[in-house]
């Protein structure tokens, strides 16, 4: 048994520990906003926080996240900054990586609340977005790091 706290709430789930992570999130618990990608970790679109830091949970084993604290796109409040821009900057086009891509600048706004564009090209470069909204994306960034100010 794996005993887990996602988004606040605690789970014991049955399975192996080398299960993904992801799975055991969109399969089990029923959280189906992390999104399966690649399957190897070079997307991001199955970006979790693991105790605050962005990690891709189809390459971590649902053992080494037991006592841990996961945070899922479910659980990062609709009042959060980066949600709020990428509504403002009309980020989504397909949406598929979306989940990923919030959860990554969730991150980096959470280690650096004023990053450079250096800094936000150089954290967000994992991950991939098929539809090129990549400028909208920074600009999101921008502006959550703004507090929603243009």
């Amino acid at each position: 048994m794996i005993r887990l706290e996602v988004n606040g709430k605690p789970y014991t789930v049955d399975v192996a520990p080398d299960v993904p992570l992801l799975w055991v999130i969109r399969e089990h618990l029923k959280l189906t906003g992390t999104k399966f990608g690649c399957g190897i970790g070079m997307c991001g679109s199955c970006t979790v926080h693991i105790d605050g830091k962005a990690e891709r949970s189809c390459q971590t084993p649902v053992g080494s996240a037991q006592g841990k604290k996961i945070t899922t796109i479910e659980g990062l409040p609709e009042n959060h900054p980066v949600k709020k821009a990428w509504v403002d900057e009309q980020v989504p086009q397909c949406g598929y990586c979306q989940s990923g891509q919030i959860m990554q600048a969730a991150s980096l706004l959470s280690e650096d609340p004023h990053p450079t564009e250096q800094k936000i090209v150089e954290h967000m470069n994992g991950n991939l977005c098929r539809c090129g909204t990549y400028p909208r994306i920074k600009s999101a960034i921008k502006l959550a790091a703004t507090g929603g100010k243009k």
